[in-house]
């Protein structure tokens, strides 16, 4: 968004709109003339509300935009990655959002936060970003929580919300929200910045949304596309003369307690290639949980013991994703602890803006979400994203060792 809601009503508000074809989409193209007020009648939006998200309902449409604005969304933890996602999601203009941390405001968190100031140290995270938060749009509802939600014993307590999203947290206190929102069967994200490193992991359950493209020579079909994901429903139309398709997919997800262990899906598995190709940062992401699973701290970077175990783990992921070793070097294991504990602006914007936009994607059940696990590294501007479920039918099982937890593998 390059302009607060405020800014945007006033440059748009007088701009006329076609009424949304079937879809719920405004075409762009259409010269009819039509009021804001007459969109407005056929939705349950507002006219200065269609007028104020323009840009936007033509993108995406009328009814996902509906869904949108009743949206509920729960961030837990208060940083740097949580601020961009609530920034997007509030410009976006969904209906409330929950902010909910029992940590106060430090030093270390004025480097790359935008909503709280020298002033607010002392304050709770959560209440300081809240007024910050609620000025991007006045008509989103602002909420916040200051008890740990991690801890939260209620299964009832999940089920206002649309969906749960959890950012810079460790990995128990991920799996605990990620069982809540399972139990209330609601979508969850997690995401965390790691300096020029990062992840986003979504667990959406059993989730549905539309494609819309223009039809190809080759027919469609329904069934199995891979073993997640399956078409379940083909729908056609002409639009500007073009004959297009709405194709319903539905995609199977797992917690990330179960995806911590995964394997790789037999396509990469199984060829060399592909292997060679997988990024580190999939054994390092997947080792730091397994570090902290372990209660051995929530960063290895207080002691060389620490090192030494995490270089060890981290060795075992590797093997246990049949990955060669020699594409785990000691150097990219360093720079991964060195990055740990850092917050870098323009990495907590791209993965902030990826979040934000899969949760509005997901809502609006438009276009294909993360499955499941997204890494990035700011450093080779690399995004790639894995799908890790258990068992495959047809993937390898690893052979590993036996390795005492502190034996020492490779030197940090």
């Amino acid at each position: 968004m390059d302009a607060t809601p405020e800014n945007a009503a006033d440059s748009i508000a007088s701009t006329s709109l076609p009424l949304p074809v079937a879809n719920g989409r405004i075409p762009a193209n259409d010269a009819a003339g039509e009021t804001v007020a007459a969109v407005a009648e056929a939705s349950n939006i507002s006219a200065d509300e269609i007028a104020l998200y323009d840009r936007q309902i033509r993108l995406w449409g009328v009814q996902a935009q509906e869904k949108i604005r009743t949206a509920n969304i729960l961030i837990v933890s208060i940083k740097a990655l949580a601020n961009e996602i609530a920034k997007n999601l509030v410009l976006a203009g969904i209906g409330s959002i929950t902010l909910a941390d029992h940590e106060v405001v430090t030093d270390e968190d004025l480097g790359a936060q935008f909503f709280i100031s020298e002033a607010d140290i002392g304050k709770n995270r959560a209440e300081a970003a809240a007024p910050q938060v609620q000025k991007l749009n006045p008509r989103v509802k602002v909420n916040t929580i200051t008890r740990n939600v991690c801890e939260e014993k209620d299964p009832n307590f999940y089920t206002s919300f649309n969906v749960i999203i959890g950012t810079d947290l460790e990995f128990l206190q991920l799996a605990s929200l990620n069982a809540g929102a399972r139990v209330a069967q609601k979508a969850f994200y997690a995401g965390a910045s790691h300096g020029m490193y990062g992840y986003i992991f979504a667990d959406l359950i059993d989730h549905s949304f539309v494609i819309e493209r223009e039809t190809s020579n080759i027919a469609t079909q329904t069934g199995p596309e891979s073993t997640t994901r399956r078409v379940t429903d083909i729908q056609t139309k002409r639009e500007d003369g073009k004959a297009i398709e709405l194709v319903t997919k539905q995609e199977i997800y797992s917690p990330l307690m179960l995806v911590k262990d995964s394997p790789l899906p037999p396509e990469i598995a199984t060829n060399n290639k592909r292997r060679m190709k997988v990024h580190p940062l999939l054994t390092c992401v997947r080792a730091l949980w397994e570090f902290q699973r372990q209660g051995l701290g929530k960063n290895p970077t207080q002691t060389e013991d620490q090192l030494k175990i995490f270089a060890t783990i981290s060795n075992l992921k590797h093997k246990e994703l049949l990955l060669p070793a020699e594409t785990l070097t000691a150097e990219f294991l360093r720079s991964f602890c060195q990055n740990l504990r850092s917050e870098i602006a323009p990495v907590t914007a791209f993965l902030g803006g990826q979040l934000a936009q899969d949760v509005i994607n997901v809502l609006g059940n438009r276009e294909q979400p993360i499955q499941n696990l997204m890494l990035f590294d700011g450093e080779e501007s690399a995004g790639p994203v894995y799908t890790l479920h258990p068992i495959f039918p047809g993937t390898p099982l690893p052979i590993i060792p036996s390795v005492p937890v502190n034996a020492h593998v490779i030197e940090l």
